[in-house]
This record gives structure tokens, sequence and C-alpha cells, in this order.
């Protein structure tokens, strides 16, 4: 199985399957898949999402701001059952104690402390999922990448898969900060993005799950936290895992 997968329109559009998990349990193939935004993708490539990858629904992490800049695309006309669950729709409250500049993983910590309740209602829109699924935000690297994370460590993927999965979307970081400046919604927002912003090095996410650790124990921890029920996680792990056959 292909990992990444080349859409019309569309630049990193990933499958998580093959993920070693707890237990001797693997992320089946084609079941999950994270993505930048989707509604630049060609008839092309909605045929391959809708037809070929069965995808049956959309979790949309973007802010209203933004779907209202860009819309859903043609997806919109196609059967996916859509859920918009934007993980902040607002500036997000900076802690004083934090060092400014603030690095990447600071601003990340900063959306999973904020954002609990979103996220809450984004991992059990997954677990509800009865098809294959895509959750996606504008460059699919930081809100995806956050989600990413989450998802596979409550799984009890190790980190070190965790981390590469996060570092993978700097392979087409070009090609995605190239279609941003094309927009009008995202060119002004771009040039004053802080520096260390773009980019997706391991030891940002590193830096993440360690304090995530530091907090709250284990990604288990920071379910219960948020009020994610053993039940979401048991129809998480029932729809995602299935036995390694290595």
């Amino acid at each position: 199985m292909e990992r990444r997968i080349d859409l019309p329109g569309c630049n990193n559009f990933r499958d998580l399957g093959g993920y070693p998990a707890r237990g001797g349990m693997r992320l089946r193939w084609r079941r999950l898949f994270r993505s930048d935004a989707l509604h630049g993708l060609t008839p092309e490539g909605v045929d391959r999402v809708v037809d070929e990858l069965g995808v049956g629904a959309i979790v949309d992490l973007r802010s209203t701001g933004e779907v209202g800049v860009d819309g859903r695309g043609p997806l919109g006309n196609r059967p996916p059952v859509y859920h918009h669950l934007p993980l902040f729709d607002g500036p997000l409250k900076v802690d004083p104690a934090l060092p400014n500049p603030m690095t990447l993983a600071d601003r990340y910590f900063l959306i999973v402390e904020q954002a609990k309740a979103p996220i809450a209602r984004v991992i059990t829109a997954l677990a509800e999922c009865s098809a294959p699924a895509v959750y996606h935000c504008t460059a699919g690297k930081d809100r995806t990448g956050l989600i990413s994370a989450i998802v596979l460590g409550l799984l009890g993927v190790p980190d070190e898969f965790i981390v590469a999965d996060y570092a993978a979307t700097q392979e087409n970081l070009d090609a995605i900060v190239a279609r941003l400046t094309r927009s009008d919604g995202y060119r002004d927002a771009l040039e004053h993005l802080p520096a260390d912003t773009l980019h997706a090095k391991p030891a940002t996410m590193l830096s993440l799950l360690d304090r995530m650790r530091v907090r709250y124990g284990s990604m288990r921890g920071y379910a219960r936290d948020i009020g994610l029920s053993d039940a979401v996680i048991g129809r998480l792990e029932g729809s995602l895992l299935e036995r390694d056959p290595a």
C-alpha cells in the first residue's frame, strides 16, 4: 500500500494505515486519511476520493472564516458526510508564562490545552464513522498533525511513528505554501507568520509529545481529561485496528 496518495488538486493526502499499534495490532489500510484542504480537488481527484478510496466522511478542521473564503469545493456535491469541526474559530489565549517568541511546539500545546472540547468532538466523530474518513485543515500540517498525533497515540502507536508521520509533510510543504500564496485568503497571513511556522521538523512533535506526557501521563490520560469515554476509544480501536499478520 502507498501511504501518500497523489490526487490532482491536493498536495498532502496520506493514509494512516500500516502503523504498528499496541498489543500486536496495526492500523487498517484505506480506513483513515489525513489531508490538506480539499476544495481544490479536480473532478478526477474527487472521483478517486469517493469511488476509489470509498471516503464516506469528511472532518473539516478549518475555521468558519477559512471555509467562508474557500468553501468546500466540488466534494460538497458528492456523497461523503461532512462534519465542520473547527479546532478554534478565534485567537488563542497566550499564557504570559510562555516564552516570547513562542516555538511551534508551544503553539501546538496551546491548541491541545485550549481546544479540548473541539478535539473531543473530532475524535468522537472519527470513532463513529462507519466508512473510511478523511480529516483535514488548510495545509494538513498543524491542526491535522495534532489530530493525527492524538489518534495514533490513543491507539498505542510508538512515538517514532507519530513523529515520522508528522515530519512527512515536510516533503510536500513547498507545494502547499505555493498553493496558499496563490490564495487571497492566505497570502497576507503567510507573510506575517513566524519564521519557524513553515516547517514540520521531528523535534517539534517530539517536544509536544513530551509535554503532553508530563502534563497528562499519556495520550489516554489526555483523552480522559477532555471527556472521551472508554466506549469512544473502544469504537476507535474497533474501527481502525486489525491484527498485524507479521
